[in-house]
């Protein structure tokens, strides 16, 4: 492990502070409306977000997605975000834990299950380190660490790629996942990390066992971008500018998955900045929909600020719903309310 907690040090402040974001291409939800209903017949008060994922219930389809862990900042990031799933019953994940399985004295800043007992929680190791000596007992450290109800596996091959002295080796990794899969105790959801993933590689992930997808599609924060503030030389920095704006956008990962597979559970992420965007993914099939960036502002800021954001996106999600006519999540999605328009 070179520098890992520098390294985790580095991409927070990065995400904080840089340009990250992509500018050419967007999440691709901005080809959608919806259509507004004049007289919803419904009390907005009495408007029902309450959902399902992986058997646990949950007051809204939201999930804080994968972002830190290993410093102290991460850790007071990761207890703040704990505490507002635990009172909105919302699921939460957590960054990489290669750091805490390998320096077990930064455990400690992914520790959140005592703060939200009730919250539905993500494990997370990156997929590549399963060919770099990880395995199922290393899988299962991190799930325990968590008391997770599920392990996030992502994968990152554009990131690796560019980062120095990435993990690149992702030849035979497809059998490693399947064989993880069968032996782990709980779901493993696949995620990338900001590139998104495409109905074929959807197909070769479930037939490996995998439960569920976050497709963390492209437009929002730009791992290709980060890397390169973090090069060590110039042609580092010239191949992230050159892949900034690479990937699938978020609206087709879901649109596409979706079209060829009808149960599996589905995660939009990548670059959903309000409630009106997370709206417009569940209405387009996903279950739940992930947010990181919004989450991580806030959370660096103040507890206060974080439980304004919250408020804000139930508010936002709450609003798409009453002004469509739809008295529940189950009657939204069902509802055909969503037209594309260019």
């Amino acid at each position: 492990m070179v520098n890992t907690q520098t390294r985790k040090a580095d991409h927070l402040r990065i995400c904080l502070e840089e340009d990250v974001q992509f500018h050419r291409v967007t999440n691709g939800l901005d080809k959608y409306r919806f259509t507004h209903c004049c007289l919803p017949e419904l009390d907005l008060d009495a408007i029902d977000l309450s959902t399902s994922f992986l058997g646990k219930e949950l007051n809204a389809p939201l999930l804080i997605s994968s972002m830190t862990g290993g410093t102290e900042q991460a850790k007071q990031i990761n207890y703040r975000l704990a505490e507002v799933a635990q009172n909105h019953r919302l699921a939460m994940g957590v960054g990489s834990q290669r750091i805490a399985i390998e320096k077990p004295d930064t455990a400690y800043s992914f520790a959140i299950r005592n703060i939200a007992p009730d919250a539905l929680l993500f494990a997370n190791i990156g997929a590549i380190q399963l060919n770099y000596t990880y395995g199922l007992e290393q899988c299962l450290k991190a799930v325990e660490m968590l008391q997770a109800d599920a392990l996030i596996l992502h994968l990152n091959p554009l990131q690796e790629a560019i980062q120095p002295r990435g993990d690149i080796n992702f030849k035979g990794l497809l059998d490693k996942i399947d064989d993880l899969c069968q032996k782990l105790s709980v779901p493993v959801i696949a995620k990338e990390v900001g590139n998104g993933i495409s109905v074929s590689m959807t197909q070769k992930l479930i037939e490996a066992g995998v439960t569920a997808i976050d497709v963390a599609g492209a437009g929002g924060t730009s791992w290709a971008k980060v890397e390169s503030e973090r090069a060590e030389n110039n042609i580092q920095r010239r191949l992230g500018q050159t892949f900034a704006d690479w990937g699938i956008p978020t609206a087709q990962c879901i649109t596409t998955i979706r079209d060829r597979y009808s149960e599996v559970p589905l995660i939009a992420s990548g670059g959903l900045r309000n409630g009106l965007e997370v709206a417009k993914t569940i209405a387009l099939g996903a279950d739940l929909a992930g947010l990181a960036f919004p989450f991580l502002q806030a959370a660096s800021q103040s507890p206060e600020a974080l439980e304004e954001l919250v408020q804000l996106l139930l508010a936002e999600i709450r609003i798409v719903l009453f002004c469509t006519g739809n008295g529940t999540i189950l009657d939204f999605q069902q509802s055909q309310c969503l037209e594309k328009i260019s």
